[in-house]
């Protein structure tokens, strides 16, 4: 076979033990944020019909993988975990749930492995579903992603906010038509990769947009700011004459209100520009950023990556149920394969280990012809429930199996020789010290815990 025939597919990868200790500890944090908050998991298939899938991401319905079964039925790989939530929302005919779903999603899209880019890739999902007052849900939702990415320690954030209706109401003054409203949005949530010379140049050159309406959107969709800027717009002659532009205003003052008593409003940004591309949005849009320094020399902070969005979805569950009843949603997506890109590289850099397993105790032996006496030992720790490991020959040398430990971080080793058998007694060996103490062997068990106590 070629070479080339044993790499994984293009957009994937394989992951070595390290950088699934990683990816392990990532997700620990995040499952514990999400509970803390009181969601419950769902799941929901990796396959759905096509045709639930299709037209409800826009313009990036266009990377959904499309399958066909022997039977003739057309599916289609999940895109993301919000539309299966919606269906299954629908399905199920639920009305009030708080729930996480962490799982792979599907992207037939020009990978960028460097940037954490793949095909194939994890989301962390958070949804809040039901009807409740305005803001509420979407103010704890902006503070779970403050959480986790506080708790991560992966450098300086800055959470933009914006809403569709907002958004929609600056289109309308400025002379677009509803027709376009989606595809403009589209481009719009380019700006963050490219400036807005180009963005204009692709609104006039391929949307067909006037350059006088172009340049009147430019105007709004590169201010940004907070309570400040809310209020100027809600008092300006134009934007604040459009009904749903003036709705969403008053919904972001509120927010505003929540996330003050939340006491993360200094991460947090009113960003016209963010428009998010896809179709089901219907209010408050948010994406998370991190920000890195330029330079030395005093400049401002610039956005090096996209690790969290999101934002409300009133309409998506009624397009599933046959009688059109809605549920309101808002929730955010953690972009975890983004942010364990930036920790591996940054563990990289300088050189700290991952422990590739969670073993707290190595049963090893002195002497030959111990194995006996080690399956026995291991047996006696594995059903008092402690994580042990053993190597697999009849009569290792003491020093490799010290060595194994020390290269696996593995922090105390349980020592039974013949002297050992003898007395009842198990030697117990701290790897960072070297310190040796003798524990009678029906106290090993209760010792092992009481030292790796947190």
């Amino acid at each position: 076979r070629s070479a080339a025939a044993l790499r994984p597919a293009q957009g994937t990868r394989d992951h070595h033990p390290a950088q699934m200790a990683l990816r392990e500890r990532l997700f620990r944090t995040v499952v514990r944020c999400f509970k803390r908050h009181g969601a419950a998991a769902i799941d929901t298939p990796v396959l759905e019909l096509r045709e639930m899938l299709m037209e409800k991401y826009g313009d990036n319905s266009r990377l959904i993988y499309e399958l066909q079964d022997q039977g003739g039925e057309l599916l289609a790989l999940r895109y993301d975990l919000t539309v299966p939530f919606a269906r299954y929302l629908a399905m199920n005919k639920i009305t009030n749930i708080k729930r996480y779903h962490i799982a792979k999603v599907y992207r037939r899209d020009n990978p960028a492995m460097t940037r954490g880019r793949y095909r194939e890739f994890y989301q962390c999902d958070f949804d809040i579903a039901g009807q409740f007052d305005p803001m509420i849900p979407d103010a704890e939702c902006l503070k779970i992603v403050h959480e986790i990415l506080s708790e991560l320690q992966i450098g300086d954030f800055l959470i933009k906010v914006n809403d569709r209706r907002i958004l929609n109401g600056v289109f309308a003054i400025c002379g677009i038509p509803e027709s376009k409203l989606l595809t403009m949005c589209s481009t719009l949530d380019k700006l963050d990769k490219m400036p807005w010379k180009e963005v204009r140049s692709e609104m006039v050159g391929e949307k067909g947009l006037s350059p006088e309406a172009a340049d009147r959107i430019g105007e709004y969709v590169q201010l940004h700011g907070g309570m400040d800027l809310i209020g100027q717009l809600l008092q300006g002659p134009k934007l604040s004459q459009n009904k749903l532009a003036k709705e969403g205003l008053g919904d972001m003052k509120l927010l505003f209100e929540y996330l003050t008593l939340f006491g993360i409003v200094g991460k947090i940004s009113f960003d016209l520009s963010l428009a998010r591309g896809l179709d089901y949005y219907t209010g408050l849009i948010t994406e998370a950023v991190l920000l890195q320094q330029e330079n030395d020399h005093g400049e401002e902070s610039v956005s090096v990556g996209s690790v969290a969005g999101g934002g409300r979805y009133d309409g998506l569950v009624g397009t599933f149920d046959p009688k059109g009843r809605k549920v309101p949603c808002v929730g955010v997506s953690i972009g975890i394969e983004r942010i364990f890109s930036i920790l591996e590289h940054r563990m990289k850099a300088s050189g700290e280990k991952v422990r590739t397993t969670e073993t707290q105790v190595m049963v090893a032996t002195p002497q030959k012809h111990l194995l006996s006496a080690r399956l026995k030992l291991i047996s006696e720790l594995w059903d008092a429930g402690i994580k042990a490991e053993m190597m697999y020959r009849k009569d290792p040398k003491l020093l490799k199996q010290l060595q194994y430990c020390e290269d696996m971080g593995i922090p105390l080793v349980a020592i039974i020789g013949e002297q050992e058998l003898r007395d009842g007694v198990v030697k117990l060996r701290d790897v960072a010290t070297r310190e040796e103490v003798d524990i009678p062997r029906e106290e090993l068990a209760a010792e092992i815990r009481r030292r790796l106590k947190p």
